[in-house]
């Protein structure tokens, strides 16, 4: 069945009226590659038959039967508009649910939004969400369910007493699948309570699945202390879904029509129950559409039971639903009634019968649809609509070039394996809180200590730290304290651990910080940890030969299994360039594709597949042709890099003897060591943020020096470009709050965020002066819009210099700024007669040149640094730097792309600054061209319009 995801959202739409926001729709399913563009003409055509408006400002724009030929496949697309859109039947739209739908899954979309119709706040929580996961949350949350119908209801029971009355009732409950054992105990142990009027109520929380209610009555007529019983309710109470039981049952003993219940069949029953008065007129009528009570003939419906004269109320015929006003479009469309089931229609007053009747003739002529007569003996009502079966994702079409993300650099050919997430079966409800705590701090404690193994045996310096990270989750006291309490309030160790950690992980997932939402799959990675302890799961058992692994997402416990000698790269359906799966990836020199979306999950054990971590593709089940290219493409890349591992530490030049220098990019000062070893001829970019997050509180001047000092001792006299402090609104410290901000890559963060501490800034200045004592120093500036930042931060390293005797601090000082901003690229001019030099932050450069978030999951291909206009901005900022004698460095990923080196040589880049483990290849890319080549291949760039023009011109060179 259809869902709804946060990339299915769109937020901050305009249109003039409703046919423009109508194209938008449209639009939108073309650029999910859901429909052909002809299905716009079904979206106006269903317009015209019948407005498709729900309420509570939603709409739910979807085609005609003749136009599901132009639907590619099933899906939807959520539009948000906030100041809203007059829709033709004049009212007001916020949201716009727009369905391409290849049969009638609409339908399913439309009963699931019928809860959101009846609540009174939800129109305008709409039109101000600011975030993607607001939006499915308020469309998405449907409320449990509780259960009264005519297979929960025991009439007649030969008892002796109300308590056996009780137990009947309860066994009645087990039978329907409501609860189990430990429910019909908790009532044998406790004595019913007197309502009046010969009532009784038994009631109990314990095993419930579903809340329920029965009522048992006798056969014969007992007493109890001198009065008559009429019957005993047995109640399964959960949370507060069973209140509008109890409601039901307090207007039964207000309306005084108890006693009419134990000579009553079930139907009187359940009419009582649903609160119809026994001096009520009523008429069943069958549902005969096609597709039962949908929008439209709801519609009609609403519109004749608004002409009668008297209020009429309609419930389903063989449930135990509360009537609800036949007037209203949401709850007669929240009936859920389908084809083939009976309504019950009910009226009070003198023209009762003759709207009941003029109901009856309505519903049975079709309510402006054709219908045909229900045969009993060849039909079945529909089955109900169920929300826990999805939909089967449609296979990926072989030898065919499929887009996502690229995540980390690398080619690999090899059969799919994919790993599936084990099934956790466990009982949601549990009578011994005492034991079940005791089950889950095994588990936790269990869990910790494997994380621990896990991060001691750790292949790489980036998965061990995010193990660690994991270590700290599980033991957030907040964590286990909520899951605690779940299990003092009857669940089981397993059902309480897993409420707690999808409650963190959601909040998580609502942050607008994408970097932040990202971490809800570690925050998962942990929980399924300590429920594998619990449930006793165990993974599947890889394959012995190599191959290519695929996942709902890769958890930093996941990589640490890994065998790099099997696995030849990582395809994931979810997360984004930022994600901890495409670090632990990069980490380890693993090719990876994310965010590729659940279709991959469909894919066969053991199909081929063409995996491209540069490019962001994967091709499944590729042709001969296809694969050879790959194999030849695979070999020489394996021999580019054996050869390029064996000249790692030639100094980096082109072809012509033009020096480029060719430094790493460092997240931590213990890995400088590991980059000088892999031919670094210094650190283009220490992310000094590392130092910070590592701490409590701001770490304070000993700290520092220490920590810089070991990456400085690693480089041994090689420079150093050290980053101040970048935090902020995307990344924030515990113990500097920063206020929430509608963006935070637009708000307080980097050089911006430090000024507002300017001791902070200066004790990390002072820190990289004297750990550099006696070696070059380069320190850097993040996010720096205009000369104005950079003469503060100036002053206060010349205070520093003049304060700090030389002997006890470096004298070979640069301050620079790193151009990420496309404002400092366009006045790099002025800022380049006063810094040192520059450093281009290709990743935010792009995505603010472009307004593109790379981590988007649909538009993070696009985010290309290759971009015309990205080079430009770099084109600008060389020839600003070198105007005045200073060096240019790109630091982005872009310096570390085959195709980006030459141009960005031909630009006049003095400097490119990648991964570690890219250092050999890109000195090996030097080696392949001239300085006069590269000038070429620049100018050949900067003359195309778009990226895929750019890199296209390129691969003909």
């Amino acid at each position: 069945m259809l869902t709804l995801c946060e990339s299915d959202i769109l937020l901050g739409c305009r249109a003039e009226d409703w046919r423009s926001a109508l194209d938008l729709a449209a639009e939108s399913l073309v650029g999910a590659e859901l429909t052909e563009p002809a299905y716009r003409e079904g979206l106006l055509s269903r317009e015209t038959q019948s407005s498709t408006y729900l309420g509570n400002g939603i709409a739910i724009p979807h085609g005609t039967p003749e136009s599901r030929t132009h639907v590619l496949r099933t899906g939807v697309r959520v539009l948000q508009f906030p100041g809203g859109i007059e829709w033709h039947d004049g009212q007001r739209v916020h949201v716009l649910v727009t369905i391409a739908a290849q049969n009638d899954e609409h339908l399913d979309i439309l009963r699931q939004l019928t809860h959101v119709l009846d609540r009174d706040d939800v129109a305008e929580r709409l039109a101000n969400a600011d975030d993607a996961g607001e939006v499915v949350a308020l469309l998405s949350r449907v409320p449990v369910k509780a259960r009264l119908d005519a297979d929960t209801l025991c009439l007649g029971v030969p008892a002796r007493d109300i308590r056996e009355l009780a137990l009947a009732g309860a066994a009645r409950l087990r039978q329907a699948g409501c609860v189990e054992d430990g429910f019909i105990a908790e009532i044998a142990g406790s004595m019913p309570r007197r309502l009046g009027q010969g009532a009784w109520l038994a009631m109990a929380r314990r095993d419930v699945s579903v809340p329920a209610l029965s009522l048992a009555t006798p056969a014969t007529a007992l007493e109890v202390q001198g009065e008559g019983v009429n019957g005993v309710f047995c109640l399964a109470a959960r949370e507060d879904a069973h209140l509008g039981l109890l409601e039901r049952i307090a207007n039964l003993l207000e309306g005084g029509e108890l006693e009419t219940l134990r000579r009553g069949d079930a139907e009187t029953v359940l009419a009582r129950l649903a609160g119809e008065a026994a001096a009520a007129h009523t008429q069943r009528v069958r549902v005969l559409n096609a597709h039962g009570l949908h929008a439209r003939p709801a519609k009609q419906l609403v519109q004749v039971a608004r002409e009668q004269a008297v209020p009429i109320r309609v419930r389903l015929a063989e449930g135990g639903a509360e009537p609800v006003s036949a007037t209203s479009l949401t709850k007669v469309i929240g009936l859920g009634a389908r084809r083939g089931q009976w309504l019950v229609f009910s009226a009070e007053g003198e023209d009762a019968e003759q709207a009941l009747a003029a109901i009856d003739k309505a519903v049975a002529d079709g309510l402006g649809e054709a219908v045909e007569p229900f045969d009993d003996s060849r039909e079945s009502v529909q089955a109900a609509v169920t929300t826990d079966e999805e939909d089967v994702p449609q296979p990926l079409p072989e030898d065919t070039a499929y887009q996502a993300v690229a995540a980390s650099p690398g080619l690999a050919i090899a059969p799919v394996f994919v790993m599936r997430m084990p099934r956790f079966d466990y009982p949601e409800l549990a009578d011994d809180p005492a034991a079940e705590t005791q089950r889950l701090e095994a588990a936790v404690r269990e869990g910790g200590e494997q994380l621990a193994a896990l991060a001691r045996s750790a292949r790489g310096g980036e998965v061990a730290e995010i193990l660690s990270m994991h270590e700290e989750m599980l033991d957030d006291p907040e964590l286990l304290q909520a899951a605690r309490e779940g299990i003092q309030e009857g669940r089981s160790a397993e059902a309480a651990w897993w409420e707690a950690i999808d409650t963190a992980a959601r909040a998580q997932e609502m942050l607008a910080d994408r970097l932040l939402a990202e971490r809800a799959a570690d925050l998962r990675d942990v929980g399924r940890r300590v429920l594998g302890r619990l449930c006793d799961v165990t993974l599947p058992e890889p394959p012995t030969h190599p191959y290519i692994l695929v996942m709902d997402d890769v958890g930093p416990s996941d990589v640490a299994r890994l065998d790099t000698e099997r696995v030849r790269g990582l395809l994931t359906a979810r997360g984004g360039a930022t994600a901890h799966s495409a670090i632990l990836a990069r980490a380890l020199g693993i090719p990876a594709v994310v965010g590729a979306g659940e279709r991959i999950l469909s894919l066969e054990n053991g199909t081929p597949l063409i995996l491209d971590g540069e490019r962001g593709q994967v091709v499944p089940a590729p042709g001969e042709e296809r694969r050879q290219r790959a194999e030849r493409r695979l070999a020489d890349r394996q021999r580019r890099e054996r050869e390029a591992w064996e000249a790692r530490f030639e100094p980096a030049r082109t072809r012509d003897g033009h020096r480029v220098e060719v430094a790493a990019n460092l997240g931590n000062t213990a890995h400088a060591a590991d980059a000088v070893s892999r031919g670094a001829e210094g650190v283009g970019l220490l992310r000094t943020e590392f130092l910070f997050m590592a701490h409590a509180e701001a770490p304070d001047l000993d700290t520092q020096i220490a920590e810089y000092r070991e990456a400085l001792d690693a480089l041994d006299g090689r420079p150093l470009v050290a980053r101040t402090l970048d935090v902020g609104g995307d990344k924030p410290l515990p113990y500097w709050p920063v206020p929430q901000e509608d963006n935070p890559f637009l708000g307080l963060r980097g050089i911006r965020l430090a000024l507002t501490r300017p001791g902070v800034l200066e004790t990390q200045l002072e820190a990289l002066l004297r750990a550099a004592v006696g070696r070059p120093l380069r320190i850097m500036l993040p996010m720096v819009k205009d000369v104005a930042e950079l003469r503060i931060a100036r002053a206060m390293l010349d205070r520093l210099l003049a304060d700090i005797p030389e002997h006890e601090r470096s004298t070979d000082v640069q301050l620079g700024v790193m151009i990420e901003v496309p404002s400092s690229a366009l006045l790099a001019s002025s800022l380049a007669v006063e810094a040192d030099f520059f450093s281009v932050g290709t990743n935010d450069l792009t995505q603010y040149a472009l307004a593109i978030d790379r981590g988007h999951p649909e538009l993070s291909a696009q985010a290309d640094g290759l971009h015309p206009s990205v080079l430009k901005l770099i084109e600008m900022t060389v020839e600003a730097a070198h105007a005045q004698g200073k060096w240019v460095g790109v630091c982005g990923e872009l310096a570390s792309d085959a195709a980006a080196v030459p141009v960005l040589v031909g630009l006049g880049v003095d400097e490119l600054s990648v991964s570690a483990r890219q250092v050999p290849m890109v000195k090996a890319r030097l080696r392949e061209f001239d300085l006069a080549d590269a000038r070429d291949q620049a100018r050949r760039a900067l003359t195309r319009a778009t990226a895929d023009e750019v890199r296209d011109a390129l691969e003909e060179t």
